[in-house]
């Protein structure tokens, strides 16, 4: 099969497209390279630019008349930035995703593989979510999330459109050869910024809220590796007709998780584990826009895809301080 997968340059993007091809797909990455370093792309298939260029998507259909799908993972992710300029996440994430599903549509290439996100869960008392379960999304970025998610729906109801819509829960790790991860030098993802403090590189590890209705005080989160992350999309293409055809429906969600609830406090001592040593710590309060967190109930992906983690919190961890060491060499900063 060949893919079209758009933010193919970002962290999931690249390792999802790596995962395409050791099963044996041709990836067809378009990315604005915004933020997803080009040394990501590697040898593949590449097309700079914006998902909302319609001539763009027109000559890369003519020139790959072949596409069976496309994986749309290009987004702004920055839950606090996204509270400071609300509107950038809704015209990228929003405006542009409408142009770029339309436009896919009229060319007849209309299966959507869509990157969610789990943020938009309400809080549950046990913590554990099902995709039928109330959201409530708590800053502009999992709003344009959710709002992408019933435009889908909707699209998906009214016009040859047909999607499956991916709910991710906190990927973290890098890919299992160290060839992409994390790349940005200040990273926002909690395995990153331990590693920024465990490796000296900024004072200490800051835990934000520590006040939650959760067991320890802190967030809760479901941590998925990123290696089974992109497992789980070859599965969702690889099946995506079928998939539609076991629900009977146009669009359907699927969460992807490990399935279990790990606390931030919790995550900090399995990192100082797997790290070897202690790792200096801060706490602050929560930061505009943060959830309590959810951890996913993952029998879905496991009936539709074939699909769970094979992968361990300890794993992710120690490709996350492998990939530490790797980047320097790859991007040419730690």
């Amino acid at each position: 099969m060949k893919v079209l997968v758009t933010g193919g340059a970002g962290y999931i993007g690249s390792i999802t497209a790596k995962a395409l091809e050791e099963a044996g797909h041709t990836p067809v990455v378009l990315d604005s390279l915004l933020n997803g370093p080009h040394a990501f792309v590697r040898d593949r298939i590449f097309y700079e630019g914006d998902i909302a260029d319609r001539e763009l998507l027109r000559r890369i259909v003519a020139e790959h008349p072949d596409l069976d799908a496309t994986i749309h993972m290009a987004a702004r992710i920055v839950v606090p930035e996204s509270m400071e300029q609300p509107y950038l996440y809704y015209k990228d994430n929003v405006a542009k995703s409408l142009e770029l599903f339309h436009e896919l549509t009229a060319l007849g290439k209309p299966r959507v593989l869509f990157s969610s996100s789990a943020s938009l869960y309400a809080t549950k008392d046990d913590f554990e979510v099902t995709e039928d379960d109330p959201l409530e999304p708590t800053s502009p970025y999992a709003r344009t999330k959710r709002m992408m998610e019933q435009v889908l729906v909707d699209l998906a109801a009214a016009t040859d459109l047909r999607a499956v819509i991916l709910r991710y829960f906190n990927p973290v790790g890098s890919d299992p050869d160290l060839e992409s991860g994390i790349y940005v030098k200040e990273p926002s993802h909690v395995i990153g910024q331990l590693v920024l403090a465990a490796r000296g590189l900024k004072p200490s590890f800051t835990i934000t809220g520590t006040e939650h209705p959760t067991r320890d005080g802190t967030g809760i989160r479901d941590y998925i590796h990123v290696w089974d992350l992109a497992r789980a999309h070859v599965a969702a293409i690889e099946r995506f007709d079928q998939v539609l055809a076991e629900v009977d429906a146009t669009s359907t969600i699927i969460n992807l998780g490990a399935g279990d609830g790990v606390t931030v406090r919790e995550l900090v001592a399995a990192f100082e584990r797997v790290f070897g040593a202690p790792v200096p710590i801060t706490e602050a309060g929560p930061r505009p826009g943060d959830a309590v967190g959810a951890y996913a109930n993952a029998d879905k992906a496991a009936r539709l895809l074939g699909w769970r983690t094979e992968l361990s919190i300890d794993d992710a961890i120690a490709s996350a301080l492998a990939w530490g060491d790797k980047r320097i060499e790859i991007l040419g900063y730690e």
